[in-house]
């Protein structure tokens, strides 16, 4: 079994055993250690990020990270710099803004007494899915399938309002945040857990292939973000990006000496257009200049 095999099913079992210890509420609330090595600067930002974990999910979520975080201490080619960049993102990425997450948000604005002007009342605007996506995975699978004959999936945009401004708002929000018992088991969940260990794959392999174009891998993160069109068109920038140069440079199949420069020049050609038209052009302007050049042997396996 090859070494990135090996990564994969440690990371499958790993997320299983978190999502095992949610369920059964096995979670003592105690944080988990810092993973040891780590400089002043990347303690303090791992400790963030283990705190933020614990109030968005659980303690065994926060673990989860802290084992995510691990893959990269020690690394002779992570600096401190580095490592903080990484932690920072992945928490951020981990605490996902969907739905529950807002809901939790407004009412600590209500715990920490804020309950006036703007900051009371939220409206935002979510894709059919997302609402949906945050519900148990069977029961999720039996409704997106249902809305799909009928055709609204991708279409249906619904506005929802987060208040504390009243009794009966305040109960919808502790309704919602409540669905996080089972967000470890929701639709959403499994999309975001591909996308994050997708993303520290790339970094390992960009570390190992071209660690020039390591920071550019790490910031794509910053990519996906919020909720709605937003949210979904983020991430599929992303994917054409990491799709189209990053994955075929470091498979050896595109001569690209400057991925770090290439990710950049497709970011800028990045508009909130769902067809994409100017990524893609760009992208594959960037890469018949690759090709044209010929083949480059720091890029092969």
């Amino acid at each position: 079994m090859t070494r990135g095999a090996i990564t994969a099913v440690k990371s499958v079992r790993s997320s299983l055993r978190y999502l095992l210890a949610d369920i059964i509420g096995d979670d003592d609330c105690e944080p988990p250690f810092l993973p040891e090595g780590l400089s002043e600067a990347a303690a303090s930002a791992v400790s963030e990020g283990i705190h933020l974990l614990m109030e968005y999910q659980s303690a065994s979520y926060a673990q989860l990270y802290v084992d995510r975080i691990k893959r990269f201490v020690r690394r002779s080619d992570v600096d401190a710099a580095m490592l903080c960049e990484i932690a920072r993102l992945l928490a951020a990425r981990m605490a996902y803004e969907d739905p529950i997450r807002i809901a939790q948000l407004k009412l600590l604005d209500l715990a920490m007494g804020r309950t006036g002007g703007r900051e009371s009342d939220d409206l935002r605007r979510f894709r059919l899915e997302e609402l949906i996506g945050v519900l148990p995975q069977a029961l999720a699978d039996s409704l997106l399938t249902g809305f799909e004959q009928i055709g609204w999936l991708g279409r249906r945009r619904l506005k929802l309002r987060f208040s504390i401004r009243s009794r009966l708002a305040v109960r919808r929000l502790r309704t919602m945040a409540g669905l996080r018992r089972w967000r470890l088991q929701s639709v959403r969940y499994g999309e975001e857990r591909a996308w994050v260990e997708r993303w520290l794959h790339m970094i390992a392999r960009a570390l190992d292939k071209q660690p020039s174009a390591a920071p550019a891998i790490i910031a794509t993160a910053t990519m996906i973000h919020g909720q709605g069109d937003g949210y979904r068109q983020g991430l599929a920038d992303w994917h054409a990006i990491i799709n189209g140069l990053a994955k075929p440079t470091f498979d050896g199949v595109l001569p690209m000496p400057d991925l770090a420069a290439a990710i950049a020049e497709a970011r800028a050609a990045a508009m909130p257009d769902p067809r994409q038209v100017a990524l893609k052009r760009t992208i594959a302007q960037i890469r018949a200049r690759a090709l044209s050049v010929g083949p480059n042997s720091d890029a092969a396996e």
